[in-house]
């Protein structure tokens, strides 16, 4: 409210209520993602970066290649919590009459009366659209983390169970 209602009075902006709402939420998921991600970088181990740099990297190149990826698998169950945050934030919007789901309810009881069959359906939907986002994002979660077993085989750099690799003469012996 104070940003669409504050922007006109102050500033005599007067902005279209469906990108303005877009503006608002972006602004406030915006503060909280950038805290998210800082916070996902810092929890990469430091010996990354210095692994990165020793063989060659650009600090760029061993953000995009080795910092990045790993931050991102960090991130993808806050992404997820943020998705689904404002997925609900966004009946907040119905105060600056922005047409969503909760502004359908509220104007679809007052038209016909009956206040819990459209508040039900309006939590089921929610329901719904929740748990349904939080089905993809564990589905996306589970591809990035990857493989169960990471045994290196048919690599002839590998070592094998006893400890020599294929190129050790005492092994071979």
């Amino acid at each position: 409210m104070f940003i669409f209602y504050g922007s006109a009075y102050a500033f005599h902006l007067h902005m279209d209520t469906f990108p303005a709402g877009i503006f608002i939420l972006s602004i406030n998921t915006g503060a909280y993602m950038a805290e998210s991600v800082r916070g996902g970088i810092q929890a990469v181990d430091p010996g990354q970066m210095e692994g990165a740099k020793a063989i060659g990297m650009t600090h760029m190149q061993a953000m995009f290649h080795v910092i990045l990826p790993q931050t991102l698998r960090n991130l993808v169950p806050q992404i997820g919590n943020h998705f689904i945050i404002n997925l609900k934030d966004s009946s907040m919007l119905s105060v600056i009459s922005v047409t969503e789901l909760f502004f359908s309810f509220k104007s679809a009881a007052a038209a016909v009366y009956l206040y819990f069959p459209a508040a039900f359906l309006a939590m089921l939907l929610y329901l719904i659209m929740t748990l349904v986002s939080a089905r993809l994002l564990r589905v996306w979660e589970r591809s990035l983390s990857g493989a169960e077993n990471y045994e290196l085989t048919g690599d002839p750099f590998s070592l094998d169970a006893g400890g020599a690799g294929p190129n050790d003469k005492e092994a071979t012996v």
